[in-house]
């Protein structure tokens, strides 16, 4: 006697649609995940990066100090008429947020940046397969000095800026190292800073001597 094909209830139609449905649901995610890291690491050749063409090892002219850690370049940035930068890996006690006081040190560190690059001539390097920009659309970049002098790296060393360690970027391990060498010679901020004082991401990090 033959065999009668099974019949699917209701029920275990609708279970075996769901797991043919889930099954392509990850196979999608499991491609579009090996499709964003081979785009980001350049695997399947290099994205156009109009920032990293129009702005790495380029030369422009610095016409405003904004504070310690931010500068405008005399270049035009789509309709603006200059470029902002911040600069990468360090943080500066603030001097211009909305509604905020200015903090322990930020006058020092917007006058040593002023002193250093205000109306000179400086280098731009960015960083090739990484965001070239932040949150609020300023560039990402360090910058170096006519003397060679990387400046994001100086404010470092000399205690006018913190290493900011929240994100990856390639001078990171040795900006916390200059933090570290800074703090313990008490140089610049780090003379008579409070735990209040520091940045959020560095308040419970450091515990400051009484």
């Amino acid at each position: 006697m033959p065999s009668r094909a099974r019949k699917l209830t209701p029920l275990s139609r609708r279970l075996r649609y769901g797991r043919r449905q889930a099954l392509w649901v990850l196979l999608a995610a499991a491609l579009a995940s090996v499709l964003y890291v081979g785009d980001r690491e350049g695997f399947f050749g290099e994205r156009p990066r109009p920032d990293y063409e129009k702005y790495h090892n380029q030369t422009f002219r610095v016409v405003r100090v904004v504070d310690g850690d931010t500068i405008d370049l005399d270049v035009s940035d789509g309709s603006q008429p200059r470029t902002r930068v911040r600069l990468w890996g360090v943080d500066t006690p603030e001097t211009v947020k909305p509604n905020t006081p200015p903090q322990h040190y930020g006058k020092q560190a917007t006058a040593a940046t002023t002193r250093l690059c205000l109306d000179k001539s400086v280098r731009l390097e960015l960083v090739p397969h990484q965001d070239t920009r932040d949150r609020y659309g300023r560039l990402l970049a360090y910058i170096h000095l006519g003397d060679g002098t990387m400046l994001n790296r100086a404010l470092v060393e000399q205690g006018f800026a913190y290493a900011d360690y929240r994100f990856p970027h390639p001078h990171k391990e040795e900006f916390l190292r200059l933090q570290d060498q800074a703090r313990q010679g008490k140089l610049g901020l780090w003379r008579e800073v409070r735990q209040r004082d520091l940045p959020h991401y560095w308040r419970e990090k450091i515990k400051l001597e009484k």
